[in-house]
């Protein structure tokens, strides 16, 4: 191995070296919204979607629900409405006590409960109601999110079931 060849390997070992962390960041930012990710630690829950949203509700009106993995760890996030003030719960997954609450004033998740919070206010039904109809319709399942929107002028739940590793969506009518 000539001394030129040999420092050529040492530069790329080197950025092989830094750059793992670098990987790594991105890897555990990935697992936030990953719907595989969350099925495959959903069994780690004591806590049902339907029980976090009446843990939530001492905080204001649940407007969707949903669990989520952030940093390699399962979350139950549900978003509430209180007046004009929106805000992020957090329900431990284990305990099913609200370990945070946190006001939305920006950004992507302001855009979203402000669509979610429009959509239920023109709803006739809950969330709570229409998450029970999709689980009694689909044996079996465990509901990892649901959401409310508007969908051809109507007002409807997207719910995501998960059984097993098998993931599904359904739509529940709120009007």
């Amino acid at each position: 191995m000539t001394m030129r060849s040999g420092s050529a390997l040492a530069i790329v070992a080197t950025c092989l070296i830094l750059s793992a962390p670098v990987v790594r960041a991105v890897d555990n930012d990935e697992d936030e919204g990953d719907q595989t990710a969350v099925v495959k630690t959903l069994s780690q829950a004591k806590v049902s979607l339907s029980q976090g949203l009446q843990a939530s509700a001492q905080e204001g009106t649940p407007i969707s629900a949903k669990f989520e993995v952030e940093d390699g760890k399962l979350q139950l996030s549900v978003y509430t409405m209180k007046a004009d003030k929106l805000s992020e719960v957090s329900v431990d997954p284990i305990s099913g006590k609200v370990v945070n609450v946190e006001a939305i004033t920006e950004g992507e998740d302001l855009a979203a409960a402000k669509a979610q919070s429009d959509a239920l206010k023109k709803a006739k039904r809950s969330l709570s109601a229409a998450l029970q109809e999709a689980l009694k319709a689909n044996k079996g399942y465990q509901a990892v999110s649901v959401i409310p929107s508007l969908k051809d002028g109507r007002t409807v739940a997207e719910v995501a079931l998960a059984k097993g590793e098998e993931l599904k969506t359904v739509d529940e009518k709120l009007d």
